[in-house]
């Protein structure tokens, strides 16, 4: 950082505010203890006329001040976290062998912190708790050594680490909406009916997958969606009739084979957002009289996920500043120029491979501004060449994602927030600067200005740390009747 590009004023109040979104930006120098900290740093605050600002740690190093030992600025700056470094082990360890842990409390023992920390770590870093993450885990294990090994479905749930088999069922109904036997047999169909939990939305689902009625990518007839996918590498279409409390599946393609019906359930679980369980989110309401009027009339609602995560990141790009008529209109014209055939009039969302053999000028023709054909075309690049690998982003920690996407080009919060909300499935994002988000705020909060982006972190503070749902109802209340 060689300058602050910030107020002194802007800069106080993102270092009193915590703001973790500061950091890098500035560092704070506290004359009395003779430290400097990041904004984020959660010591107790100086009085302001001991604070000083600097760009860079040389600066505060040349002031006579020392790195602070609770938010450790120098390992921010050599991009170093110990603990994230301890998650990383941890994790990867659970996913490698989740029949090695018991229980949450192995996992605590086993990476030699306390509960409590080890739950603030999962939930900084992952958005999730330490026994939701491994109970997903085992279950995404069984379904591995089910599809690829042809593993039964006792060998599966004790190979995976559940104890039982009714708990292995329970849990794997839960997580994909298939019984044990009916995800083996996906393999051998290209139909499959998914069981929805019976507080599902069907209707805020369907108007969010047809929410633009020309669309070439998806469309929706009444209770059916058509979604133009890929499925093994090549174009198809998914079929989902929504009716009765279940999602009845059909793969429409030449020859899907039975890695594409596995692919196709997959993706059929992030369209319906079953991938986010609200439950948790809506207890944690219920104890506050003051905001559970968010969630009235709408228990139950799920956020859909994109098919997958370059469409995601294609849309974060599109959707930048500008309304969304418009973005639709931009988005058809990218899908129209390098999407693939699929069925039914539709075409599958372009791959980064075809979006990054582009020229600018074959999208600026087609209205994009100058530098959204560039972010678009950039990003596309990269996401190609395997140097930013968007695919595995939804299993990284959310703090690593939104560092390494807010380095690209053309990403800030909104952005990068809102990828990581509908491509990632990240449970705690906060999409500032988004237009229907203040507006909900506006509505639900009964304000007479539109929040700025200070405003709208703290008005969402209180719905942390299941901030993509709250934000998401918001959303969704700006449709509702009054």
């Amino acid at each position: 950082m060689s300058g602050m590009m910030m107020s002194h004023d802007e800069m106080m109040t993102r270092f009193y505010g915590r703001d973790r979104t500061a950091n890098g930006s500035f560092l704070t120098g506290v004359l009395t203890t003779g430290i400097y900290c990041l904004p984020s740093c959660t010591a107790r605050k100086p009085r302001p006329e001991n604070v000083r600002f600097f760009g860079t740690e040389d600066e505060a190093r040349t002031a006579g001040l020392r790195p602070c030992r609770r938010c450790r600025p120098d390992h921010f700056y050599q991009e170093y976290d110990p603990d994230l470094h301890l998650m990383a082990t941890l994790v990867a360890d659970v996913r490698r062998r989740p029949a090695g842990f018991a229980d949450a409390a192995a996992l605590a023992a086993a990476s030699g912190i306390g509960a409590t920390k080890l739950n603030a770590l999962f939930r900084r870093h992952h958005h999730t708790t330490p026994a939701a993450f491994l109970t997903r885990e085992r279950v995404r294990a069984a379904c591995r050594v089910m599809a690829e090994g042809g593993a039964g479905v006792t060998e599966a749930s004790f190979a995976a680490g559940f104890e039982s088999l009714s708990a292995f069922h329970e849990n794997f109904r839960r997580h994909t909406a298939l019984t044990p036997g009916e995800y083996r047999r996906l393999g051998s169909s290209t139909e499959f009916t998914l069981t929805l939990p019976d507080d599902f939305r069907a209707g805020y689902a369907l108007r969010v997958i047809g929410r633009d009625a020309e669309s070439l990518v998806e469309r929706v007839e009444g209770s059916t969606a058509y979604k133009a996918v890929r499925l093994a590498g090549r174009p198809a279409v998914l079929a989902m009739e929504i009716a009765d409390g279940r999602a009845r599946c059909r793969v429409e393609a030449p020859e899907p084979g039975p890695a594409a019906t596995y692919q196709a359930h997959e993706i059929a679980l992030r369209l319906l957002g079953l991938t986010l369980d609200p439950a948790p989110f809506e207890r944690r309401l219920a104890e506050r009289a003051d905001l559970l009027p968010l969630i009235e009339g709408r228990r139950g609602l799920r956020i859909p996920q994109t098919a997958d995560a370059f469409e995601g990141i294609a849309w974060a790009i599109v959707g930048q500043q500008v309304n969304l008529p418009f973005a639709y209109a931009l988005r058809r014209d990218l899908v129209r120029l390098c999407g693939e055939e699929a069925g039914r009039g539709l075409r599958a969302h372009p791959t980064p491979e075809a979006v990054a053999a582009l020229d600018y000028a074959d999208l600026t023709v087609l209205r994009y501004s100058r530098r959204k054909a560039e972010y678009l075309i950039d990003t596309a690049r990269l996401a190609g060449s395997g140097e930013l690998p968007l695919d595995a982003f939804a299993d990284a920690p959310a703090t690593e994602v939104e560092r390494r996407l807010g380095a690209v080009r053309g990403f800030g919060p909104w952005s990068v927030h809102y990828f990581m909300m509908r491509a990632c499935g990240f449970a705690d994002c906060v999409p500032v600067g988004d237009t229907g988000l203040s507006t909900g705020l506006m509505n639900f909060f009964a304000l007479d200005h539109r929040p700025g982006p200070d405003e709208v972190r703290a008005r969402m503070e209180p719905f942390a740390p299941f901030r993509s749902l709250a934000t998401f109802h918001l959303w969704m209340s700006l449709g509702d009747p009054a």
